[in-house]
């Protein structure tokens, strides 16, 4: 088991809280989380990620329970195996799409493979955009290069959050596949949070909250 997530539960107040339903994803296994806003689904990603802390229950990645670590111990471990796809890309708007992608890089300790990070570029149809500066990308070309940010370090779990929300057809079934692709590449998990139907064909394995 790569990631798995049992009894998981989360509130914010007495009147907004979630509870989630316990499954398990494998190495090179992708599961697609659909639901409407307000059903907890960029919550559950968050829970995923380590960022915030469960009321109850138990998130396991790799073997290991979140609750046993400390939190630089689990900002290590979200550093070195997880790439988050934010629903809302934040970057350097000083730097361009490459240096945002390369200073992702730097911060996980690791080097860069621009080869690797070329051909994603190529891949999601934006590789005359790789040396422009972020600012002047629409918004559909800066959530493709958020993408290729969180696949950079070749990630053991992919988590993305509405990743085809600002994308036409053709960029979204683009999109799926790449993402699919990378996680199948690098024996990756892949788990997407959304509410575009349009994923629905596209995944063997779904959840509705």
């Amino acid at each position: 088991m790569l990631l798995g997530i049992e009894n998981l539960h989360f509130k914010y107040n007495d009147s907004n809280r979630f509870s989630y339903p316990d499954f398990q994803i494998q190495a090179g296994n992708d599961l697609l989380i659909l639901g409407q806003s307000g059903h907890g689904k960029t919550t559950l990603l968050h829970l995923l990620a380590g960022f915030i802390t469960p009321e109850k229950g138990n998130v396991n990645l790799m073997g290991i329970d979140y609750a046993s670590l400390s939190s630089s111990k689990l900002d290590s471990i979200r550093g070195e195996n997880i790439g988050i796809v934010f629903q809302e890309p934040h970057f350097l708007r000083s730097l361009t799409a490459i240096q945002n992608v390369q200073l992702a890089c730097k911060s996980a300790g690791l080097k860069a493979d621009m080869t690797y990070l070329s051909s994603l570029f190529s891949q999601l149809g934006i590789e005359l955009k790789i040396n422009e500066p972020v600012n002047n990308l629409s918004v559909g070309e800066q959530q493709r290069v958020n993408i290729i940010r969180a696949l950079a370090n070749k990630p053991k779990l992919i988590l993305a959050d509405e990743p085809t929300s600002a994308l036409d057809d053709l960029n979204c079934e683009r999109v799926v596949k790449e993402l699919k692709m990378a996680a199948a590449v690098n024996n990756s998990g892949l788990i997407i949070v959304s509410h575009d139907n349009r994923l629905i064909n596209q995944f063997n394995n779904s959840i509705q909250l």
